[in-house]
């Protein structure tokens, strides 16, 4: 069979490797659709920090179940189009022993420390393994839009809080401990790839007013099919500067994320947030950052890191794309087959202003 390989900075391949063999407890998926992930575009312009070459990419992928164990606990049958975490955690540090795997100490993500998804046969582990529940495969990792209508109080847990959501085809329920789910935050998220235009819509469910920047005018476009208030090119810091004081009227942000993993805009959303506010650092880089980090005293910031999700984040995002009515097809720009592979990484890596996602469509390999 087929892999695809990055076994350099700017360099792909695909090779022949063997089928892989499924043992108990196991699936076999034949792949369908691939995405390639912020993670993996950095992988090949060699600025990805979590990566050794050679390596197979690829953690954002639906697939075809070919095998299972029959009458598993988990449903898992032959011929279902499914999703799977690509997330192993050691089940054994202290982070894993406190129930927070998605920041496992020895975490191995497909398509980084461990071979991904890019090839025509895997195996996982079943419990990894998510029913589609009948989602097209080219569009089952996508998310919904949804907008929080009403926030309360719980009535009977001070730390809690109620949120009614639309969904689109109906209102749902949320319980959520959550402290940053607050109506009316405005939101700056830098930078507008996919990462970010997800972010922005995450926050946009949550009754924020979010904005969005780039230094890509070409993405600010794209972004504004997603329903963001206001895009903010930055193309200069000090254009960067007046356009945050001019949409906050100088106060600032109540919560920035980046979402691109650069010292530049690590600086700009310290420099965005209000005092008091929240950053949020999504993106992943190499380089380190020199800067006076007296200001996060001064401005009394929460800054938090975002890695990775957790089982029940999956299973709530299939139940709510199938359930609303999201324009996430849009984030989807183009799509290679998998024989193109070097081209889709080439011209990804020297066109990101004008593409979001892009797709591999497994269909099209040649043997």
């Amino acid at each position: 069979m087929k892999a695809m390989y990055i076994d350099a900075p700017g360099q792909v391949s695909i090779k022949d490797v063997e089928m892989p063999v499924r043992k108990e407890g196991e699936v076999l998926l034949k792949i369908l659709y691939g995405g390639i992930c912020g993670s993996d575009l950095g992988s090949y312009r060699g600025t990805f920090a979590y990566f050794d070459y050679p390596r197979i990419p690829g953690h954002e992928f639906s697939a075809e179940v070919i095998e299972a164990d029959e009458n598993n606990a988990y449903g898992i049958k032959p011929g279902m189009i499914v999703t799977c975490n690509p997330y192993f955690n050691c089940g054994h540090c202290y982070s894993c022993e406190h129930g927070i795997v998605n920041a496992c100490m020895d975490n191995q993500t497909m398509g980084c420390q461990r071979d991904g998804a890019f090839q025509e046969y895997i195996t996982m582990p079943i419990e990894r393994v998510y029913d589609g529940k009948g989602m097209d495969a080219k569009t089952l990792a996508k998310i919904v839009i949804g907008q929080i209508e009403k926030i309360e109080k719980h009535p009977d847990a001070d730390k809690l809080i109620i949120c009614q959501v639309n969904i689109g085809s109906e209102v749902i329920q949320i319980v959520t401990g959550a402290p940053n789910v607050k109506e009316g935050d405005k939101v700056l998220v830098v930078g507008a790839g996919t990462i970010g235009v997800l972010a922005a819509i995450a926050a946009k469910a949550k009754g924020a007013t979010v904005y969005i920047s780039d230094v890509s005018a070409g993405k600010l476009e794209m972004a504004k099919d997603f329903g963001v208030d206001g895009t903010l090119l930055n193309d200069s810091p000090e254009n960067f500067e007046k356009g945050v004081a001019e949409i906050t009227n100088g106060n600032g942000f109540d919560v920035t994320i980046e979402a691109v993993g650069l010292p530049s805009t690590f600086q700009n959303c310290i420099d965005a947030c209000c005092f008091g506010g929240r950053m949020v650092l999504i993106g992943v880089g190499k380089k380190n950052l020199d800067f006076n980090f007296t200001l996060i005293q001064k401005k009394e910031l929460n800054v938090f890191g975002s890695r990775n999700a957790l089982k029940k984040d999956f299973l709530e995002l299939i139940d709510i794309v199938n359930a609303g009515k999201a324009p996430l097809h849009k984030i989807i720009t183009n799509t290679y087959a998998f024989d193109d592979a070097a081209k889709a990484f080439d011209d990804f890596a020297h066109n990101p202003g004008n593409m979001l996602k892009v797709v591999f469509d497994f269909s099209k390999i040649s043997k």
